[in-house]
């Protein structure tokens, strides 16, 4: 293998070091188990917090912050800084469901589990039934969603493949997400085929590779759980640094699935920003009224009824906190319009744009290109959790708006970036590059405006 530089021998010895110390991280991913089920379990056998409970003296509320507020937004990160180190070392679904595997059926692998789409699916039902029974808010909803998920994960390690993260693999409904932010991981396992083919030493034990993965042909971060179980096999698996970039730009329409760019611009642009969106939205706001008054006129009065139980629409009533039948469908509704007009309009830019370049097939890896404002949107969203916890207990925040101001600008400069190198890549004349650059932008302008629109528009 070609000479390394010393960031790269450090990033190799850690890779190394995974391996040999397989045992500690089994240790760690226990450990996050527990914790995971402690924040989950723990805070929905308790009453539901009033409205002068505070942070830091209500169980409920810190379980709420570290897992909406810290958790998951920091997960997200991570992929985009690590690739999916998280999925290899850290996440309890993905360790329960290998450890399950041990013990279970071992059945093969049926040819509908491994659909392209269940990925897409999964991550859209979650985040609209999320919304429905205002996953963000209860703990019992929390429980609910995530706890079906974890209870599903060991079920499915049950039923297939011993020792295996068949879960991971197929069915996780953030596995998709976390595949599309890896690819902008400034790190990555690189696999020499021809090393691998050699067979040269070091000769070690065959690694297990629990999410199924053919690592002789692996390329890139976005399959990869990065849990170091291959590093240094036969000499030509090793942790090495790359360019943030690299795997989207060369990215082909062969080797992305159509999925990949469904879930991009349907799910984690268009389905997110309506779920983040809807509570401060005036437009969903005009939307209700209409039917209400439609349903009045029309003596539809169980409509408007909230009694429903919680996990079907929100109900706690002693809070004066529960949703009625049209509150539900309203949301269905917004929800739905968010992810199919701006998905929609998404596709026509984007399929424009290649068009322009002079060639249709770049459609796929130039949709890839917003993958940095659709991960800056889910941050955004999942962290207004944090800001609105900490304002509650009064804490200034006068750096958020224009934080989240530089980390939109910077997110839509580096897709204009990536679209820009991966044009010029294809050799179109600059009048042709600069055309579909602009249709680009247009594509990029319409998402940072459906975020500022949320955070300053509407405000």
């Amino acid at each position: 293998m070609p000479e390394l530089n010393s960031l790269n021998r450090w990033l190799q010895r850690l890779g190394d070091g995974m391996r040999r110390h397989a045992s500690a991280i089994r240790a760690v991913q226990w450990a996050v188990v527990v914790f995971y089920a402690m924040l989950l379990v723990i805070p929905a056998l308790l009453p539901l917090p009033d409205s002068q409970a505070r942070l830091l003296d209500n169980l409920t509320l810190i379980a709420q912050f570290l897992f909406w507020g810290i958790w998951w937004p920091f997960v997200l990160l991570s992929m985009v800084l690590f690739g999916r180190l998280w999925c290899g070392v850290l996440c309890p679904e993905g360790s329960l469901s290998e450890w399950a595997s041990r013990y279970g059926t071992g059945l093969g692998v049926p040819r509908w589990l491994r659909w392209g789409g269940w990925p897409t699916l999964g991550f859209c039902l979650t985040t609209v039934y999320g919304q429905l029974i205002s996953v963000y808010d209860s703990a019992q909803a929390a429980l609910l969603i995530l706890g079906g998920s974890t209870v599903a994960a060991i079920v499915v390690g049950l039923l297939f493949v011993r020792g295996k993260r068949v879960w991971c693999r197929y069915l996780c409904p953030v596995s998709g997400v976390f595949a599309l932010l890896a690819r902008l991981a400034p790190v990555h396992f690189q696999v020499d085929e021809q090393r691998w083919l050699a067979n040269a030493a070091p000769r070690l034990p065959p690694p297990n590779c629990a999410p199924l993965l053919d690592i002789r042909r692996l390329r890139g971060a976005s399959d990869c759980h990065a849990c170091g179980r291959c590093s240094g096999q036969r000499g030509a698996v090793q942790l090495i640094a790359r360019s943030s970039n690299r795997e989207i730009l060369e990215a082909t329409a062969q080797t992305l699935s159509p999925w990949d760019v469904r879930l991009l611009l349907f799910g984690v642009i268009g389905l997110a920003m309506g779920a983040f969106q809807w509570t401060v939205s005036p437009w969903f706001i005009a939307l209700k009224q209409t039917l209400a008054q439609w349903l009045v006129e029309h003596d539809q009065l169980w409509a408007l009824q909230d009694n429903a139980p919680w996990w079907i629409l929100t109900n706690y009533t002693q809070l004066n906190d529960s949703f009625s039948w049209l509150d539900g469908f309203s949301i269905l509704a917004y929800l739905g319009s968010s992810a199919m007009l701006l998905g929609m309009a998404l596709l026509i830019l984007l399929r424009l744009t290649a068009r322009l370049a002079g060639d249709r097939a770049l459609y796929r890896p130039l949709a890839l290109t917003l993958t940095p404002l659709g991960g800056a949107g889910l941050f955004l969203g999942l962290s207004a959790t944090t800001v609105k916890l900490l304002r509650y207990e009064g804490l200034p925040m006068e750096w958020v708006q224009p934080a989240r101001a530089c980390l939109l600008v910077a997110a839509m400069g580096w897709g204009l970036l990536l679209g820009w190198k991966r044009l010029s890549r294809e050799g179109p004349s600059l009048v042709r590059r600069g055309s579909a650059i602009a249709c680009l932008l247009l594509a990029e302008g319409m998402v940072g405006f459906g975020w500022w629109l949320q955070f300053w528009g509407w405000v």
